[in-house]
């Protein structure tokens, strides 16, 4: 399945933005302002040219038949916001003198390594799709989002977000709306949406931990913790082992994510709350693979993919349709064990029922 009119998604939501505009602090809210209007206008023009039928330049595109390298481009806005930018690496150049282009050449390989050697996936699309990013995306832009085609890097401000490819699982998470866009193409509203977030988050901590070699039981289960900036009192964006937990600032104010169905929050602000709500998928995904132990991406991460990509999810599944979809899933590759077990018993902690 491919979506026609690809989502624009940005890995910081409006909410936390909006706090960071109206903090009153001269050098960090116009900044803030900026980053929101400029994720504004991506997807007024989205909307515009799905409406009108305009011939849009993002469009789906495929790659020309699996392959076991990927095939990488990196682009250079030079704080322009001119898309794709200048063309400063290609696949296989040597590393060059810019540290973000070289971050982001290493996390798109080890993204498409994961999905490869772990899921047998050859890139986003199994058909070896390009990867194609652009850094240095306007002036003290704070985000970094897929567009339906490629993936776009801003430098932070330096106070409350630093560069975003600092963090390969925010790399990993912005390729995976990719994923998701080719495979279950989950709306980007509501429940389906914040399934569409949570699948972004699973699979960028499990590049995280593919790329550290790390346990179940060794991994933080955080994400972003590398680009907060020096101002923030925090250890992350978001926490897969503790929804709520991220941060507390005053700037930023307090992570909103719930861990459980009884703080589902009902909202029609951020897509119905697709950044807030994620964190009940996420910490139960969390839970199973920790209840498995071992390699994350293995058995635990292999149920997630087996459900995103196996064909049973509609683009409007709700928690309860995914997590009845993990359990099939499990099933179907381990059969009535310990997987199921583990599976079953995360949907019940976070309170989502899979009958």
């Amino acid at each position: 399945m491919a979506n026609s009119h690809p989502t624009f998604c940005t890995i910081i939501p409006p909410h936390v933005l909006d706090k960071v505009a109206t903090s009153g602090d001269p050098d960090l809210a116009p900044v803030a302002r900026h980053t929101l209007e400029t994720d504004a206008k991506q997807r007024t023009r989205r909307q515009l040219n799905i409406a009108l039928g305009v011939p849009d330049e993002v469009g789906i595109i495929r790659g020309s038949g699996p392959t076991e390298h990927p095939t990488r481009t990196l682009h250079d806005c030079g704080n322009s916001t001119r898309l794709p930018g200048a063309k400063v690496r290609d696949e296989g150049q040597d590393p060059g003198q810019d540290a973000t282009v070289n971050r982001v050449y290493a996390g798109l390989g080890s993204t498409f390594e994961l999905l490869l050697s772990g899921y047998g996936r050859s890139s986003l699309d199994g058909e070896g799709l390009p990867l194609v990013a652009s850094v240095h995306y306007g002036r003290g832009y704070a985000n970094a989002f897929w567009n339906g085609q490629q993936m776009v890097f801003g430098d932070g401000d330096g106070e409350v977000f630093l560069d975003f490819s600092q963090s390969v699982d925010v790399i990993a998470h912005e390729l995976t709306h990719g994923l998701t866009q080719y495979t279950a193409n989950l709306t980007y509203f509501g429940q389906p949406g914040a399934l569409n977030e949570s699948v972004s988050d699973v699979i960028g901590s499990l590049v995280k931990q593919y790329v550290l070699d790390q346990t179940a039981d060794r991994a933080d289960w955080l994400l972003g913790a590398e680009i907060l900036g020096p101002r923030v009192n925090g250890a992350a964006l978001r926490s897969l082992k503790a929804p709520g937990t991220a941060y507390d600032d005053e700037i930023l104010g307090k992570d909103p994510q719930p861990a459980t169905m009884d703080g589902y929050v009902r909202t029609g602000r951020d897509n119905g709350g697709v950044h807030i709500n994620s964190g009940i998928p996420n910490h139960a995904f969390y839970l199973a693979a920790t209840e498995l132990g071992g390699k994350a991406w293995e058995r635990a991460g292999q149920i997630w993919f087996d459900t995103l990509t196996g064909g049973a999810l509609h683009e409007d599944a709700t928690f309860r349709d995914f997590a009845g979809a993990t359990l099939d899933a499990a099933r179907e590759r381990y059969g009535d064990g310990e997987e199921l077990q583990a599976v079953t018993k995360a949907w019940a902690t976070v309170k989502v029922p899979t009958g």
